[in-house]
Formats: structure tokens, C-alpha cells, sequence
């Protein structure tokens, strides 16, 4: 290929699988066998190729495979948050699993958004993906509609589905939930507060919990719920226990919806000289790695995020491969870890 041929590609658009064939001087087939299988081409050509596509900077075009093969590698993930670190120990997991099969993982932070899930959907849609990872189980009519037309797999994470056919790995929020307020009342604890923010789905099944424990031990009260929508931050565990204690003094227990709140808590605790837990037992939720050494320790529930994120990429990876799976339901459990303050 000529210099001006060269720059005349590149100035009208991307360079193409025949521009790196011309310049190596070999047909387009070998060119793609080249790149996609080199294996089957002589060390000489592959090296031509090869000195093409650099001198190029050729990026295959992975749609135009997709639809040549049938498949494209390319795996959706969906998290709805990329700075949380519950989701970054389950993107791990994930990435465990895929980097075996050189799949590229396309990440989208849906930032607790149904509309933000469905527009980054359609985006990724358009790379015809060979499975689907998703956080939770609900969606947006629309993101229930796309999934099912595209005749795509996939897997849910995080949480267990009612639908026996729904292929999902996780642990039950609800009980989570029901077996931390059952712990605080085990313990003595009768005025127990419940701080959730964020107000996500699995909040919201842990707070269910949370009410079942209480109307089973005659405890149940209202006024010892404090919901905002707000982004969970320790900043606002500091301020949502101070407001706990303003509307209900005598609370003696407090179950945040999950450790940063917990973290916040406690530290506003200690600027107000609350003692924890003699005076108010604090526990969280999530088992985030600083729980296990502040002061007092805090007392939560350990979750396996990592396990999620890799065993859910697994069932995805033999669900694409057209294997049945054992179970559709992977049920990780969660650990209860007491520790000093509750």
C-alpha cells in the first residue's frame, strides 16, 4: 500500500482488514487468519502481518466478527457502584473467572439508576455480548423486555430470585437482615433502630428482615426506622444516628443497612462520649476490611462478594457454552461476625 493510500484510509475512517492485507502483501483471508489464528500461517507471514497492523495501528473490528462467528467474547456487567468496594471484590471474582477465557468484560456502573441500567443495556447490546452479569433482581420493564428478546444468558447476582428458572448466585437479604436484629435481641436489646440509606432493593430486604424479627418479638415500632435516599458515606451515619437518638432516645441498638453508616456511627458515638456498646450497640452490615479493626471492632455481616462475583461468572461462562446448570439457584449464605460493638 503507498504512503498516500495509507493516510487517505486513515482520514476517511478506521483502517480496515484490507488496508493491513495490502500493505503486507498477502490476501485478506490470511490477513484475519493471521490475527485471529496464527497457528495456521507460516511464522513469515504472521510476521508480515504483524509489522502491518503495528505500522497501521489496526484495531480488529469486533462487531463485524461477532457477526461473522456467531460469537464476540464480550461479556456485560452491570454494578451499581464502582467505588463501593462490596462491588469491586465481586468484579474481581468475576475477572478470576473470564481472563481464562480471554473474554473482554464490558463494566457499566448503573449508579442505582433504572434509566442509567437501561441506556448503558442498549449500549452494550450492540456489541451482540455472549452473556449478561446483572446486580439484584429488579428492573425496569424496559431492561426486562431487552433481556428476554435477545435470547442472551443470563446471571444475577447478589441476591436469590423467586422464579426457580432464574440463573442466580447470591445469599437472601431478607434473612441477612432477620438474623442481625434476632442477634440484637438475643441479646437484650429491645428499642432497635434501623438506619438504611441509598434505599436500593437489597437494602430494602434487609430492612424487611429487620421488621419480621421485630413483629415476631413484639418489638416492632416505626418510629424506630430512619430511611433516606440518600448515598450511604460514614459522613451520614454520623448524622443519621444523631437524628436516631433525637427522635428516639431510649434506642439502645442500632442495625445500619451497611458499614459505612456503621462506621459513621460509631465515630459520632465517640465525639458525643455514647458509649458503644453499653450504652448503644451498633452493628453494620458488609464486613468491610476496616471493620475488624476499629474500636470497639464492629459487628456485622460478613458476605462473600469475591465467591458471588466468581461463582456467578462461572454459571454464565457453561450456561453460554449451552450446559445445564446443577442448580439454578447458588445460595453463598452470609456470616454473622459479633465482635465488640454489639
Amino acid at each position: 500500500m503507498s504512503r498516500s493510500t495509507s493516510s487517505k484510509s486513515r482520514a476517511s475512517g478506521r483502517v480496515t482488514l484490507s488496508d493491513v492485507a495490502r500493505l503486507a502483501g498477502v490476501a485478506p483471508m490470511t490477513a484475519s487468519r493471521a490475527i485471529n489464528q496464527p497457528e495456521l500461517v507460516s511464522a513469515l507471514l504472521r510476521q508480515r502481518v504483524e509489522q502491518a497492523v503495528q505500522e497501521l495501528g489496526y484495531v480488529p473490528n469486533r462487531a463485524a466478527r461477532a457477526l461473522a462467528s456467531a460469537q464476540s467474547n464480550v461479556i456485560v456487567v452491570l454494578v451499581p457502584s464502582l467505588s463501593n468496594t462490596v462491588f469491586t471484590a465481586v468484579l474481581q471474582g468475576i475477572q478470576d473467572v473470564l481472563d481464562a477465557d480471554n473474554y473482554q468484560v464490558l463494566i457499566g456502573n448503573t449508579r442505582y439508576s433504572d434509566a442509567e441500567e437501561e441506556k448503558l443495556l442498549n449500549i452494550y447490546m450492540q456489541s451482540n455480548p455472549d452473556g449478561i452479569l446483572l446486580s439484584g433482581m429488579s428492573h425496569s420493564p424496559r431492561v426486562q423486555q431487552m433481556l428476554a428478546t435477545s435470547k442472551v444468558p443470563v446471571v444475577s447476582m447478589m441476591d436469590l430470585s423467586d422464579d426457580p428458572a432464574q440463573l442466580c448466585v447470591g445469599f437472601s437479604q431478607f434473612d441477612a437482615g432477620q438474623t442481625m436484629t434476632r442477634y440484637l435481641i438475643d441479646k437484650g436489646k429491645r428499642r432497635i433502630g434501623f438506619i438504611g440509606a441509598q434505599l436500593d432493593e437489597r437494602t430494602l430486604k434487609r430492612c424487611e428482615g429487620y421488621r419480621k424479627a421485630m413483629l415476631d418479638a413484639g418489638l416492632a415500632d416505626p418510629r424506630l426506622e430512619l430511611m433516606v435516599p440518600d448515598p450511604s458515606t460514614i459522613a451520614l451515619g454520623a448524622e443519621l444516628v444523631g437524628r436516631m437518638l433525637a427522635k428516639v432516645p431510649d434506642c439502645d441498638a442500632i442495625f445500619c443497612c451497611n458499614d459505612d453508616l456503621a462506621h459513621g456511627a460509631i465515630y459520632q458515638c465517640q465525639r458525643r462520649g455514647i458509649a458503644v456498646p453499653e450504652r448503644l450497640s451498633i452493628c453494620g452490615f458488609n464486613d468491610l476490611p476496616a471493620s475488624a479493626w476499629m474500636k470497639p471492632s464492629l459487628t456485622t455481616v460478613g458476605t462473600p462478594r469475591y465467591r458471588i462475583g466468581y461463582e456467578a461468572a462461572t454459571m454464565l461462562r457453561a450456561a453460554i457454552r449451552g450446559e445445564a446448570p446443577a442448580q439454578a439457584h447458588v445460595d453463598l449464605g452470609f456470616t454473622l461476625m459479633a465482635r465488640e460493638s454489639a
